[in-house]
């Protein structure tokens, strides 16, 4: 399959969005490790910039960034991605249900859904476009590139990606490791107007080959699902060709070729 990347976001750790990101990711400024606070979506309304969560606010952020010089944001179907879902928000209702009175908050549980992001993302923009959100555990971001390509290679029309997810709460992240917020968005479109890389993507059913990080910002991607992405980030920042193997199932990854435009 093959599209073309448009405007892209990030949001994680010394990478507080792509602008001020851009040079670190391409190598021509260190990247020095800094808390990822999750911005205010000042898309949303004030009621539900509210009850939205932390997870929430780094895919909101992520999504307004990639989707700034959009016309009509709500003209786009958009994949949203998560290892986790709000992992946070499980955690807490699963504390609630261990209490003696097994109060669960409304807004906790209205959070909970895997959907939550999405749901708060065409709210806010006044979307009524189709939109999926998807699973994937550590191939999350695979998955979500996997469903986006495949929509544009379909319909012919821009779409949304977005990739997102956060720590866990004790004592879930006993059993589930995430080390750091992360966030991305991948606007793609059928045609290559305005774009910054061809994206040409296969499935291979064999499992990805190991590799090595070439620096510390590379070695953050297995801490997040969504840092997956980094490869793709470095590269289209870089304004580099790139070969890029995506790991999706124990037995299979994506061969993703980025050739800049």
């Amino acid at each position: 399959m093959k599209c073309f990347l448009g405007a892209v976001s990030v949001f994680g750790p010394g990478l507080p969005g792509w602008a001020a990101s851009r040079a670190i990711l391409a190598g021509t400024q260190p990247w020095a490790m800094a808390e990822a606070l999750p911005p205010a979506p000042a898309i949303v309304a004030p009621g539900d910039r509210r009850r939205a969560g932390a997870t929430t606010r780094f895919a909101l952020a992520a999504a307004s960034e990639a989707t700034e010089a959009e016309p009509d944001r709500a003209a786009l179907e958009t994949f949203f991605a998560s290892g986790n879902g709000d992992g946070a928000v499980v955690g807490g209702i699963l504390d609630a249900l261990h209490d003696a009175q097994g109060v669960v908050s409304p807004t906790q549980f209205h959070n909970s859904v895997h959907n939550a992001a999405a749901g708060y993302w065409h709210i806010a923009v006044g979307s009524t476009m189709p939109s999926v959100s998807l699973g994937g555990h550590d191939g999350a971001f695979a998955a979500g590139l996997l469903a986006a390509m495949g929509a544009v290679a379909t319909r012919g029309r821009a779409v949304l990606l977005v990739a997102y997810d956060t720590p866990m709460t004790a004592p879930l992240s006993g059993v589930r490791t995430t080390a750091f917020p992360f966030a991305t968005a991948c606007l793609l479109r059928p045609a290559a107007e305005g774009a910054q890389a061809m994206l040409e993507l296969r499935y291979v059913a064999e499992p990805a080959p190991e590799t090595t990080p070439a620096d510390a910002l590379d070695a953050l991607a297995p801490g997040n699902p969504a840092a997956r992405a980094l490869p793709l980030l470095r590269a289209v920042a870089a304004g580099r060709p790139a070969q890029i193997r995506l790991p999706l199932l124990p037995d299979a990854h994506l061969d993703l070729r980025v050739t800049p435009c």
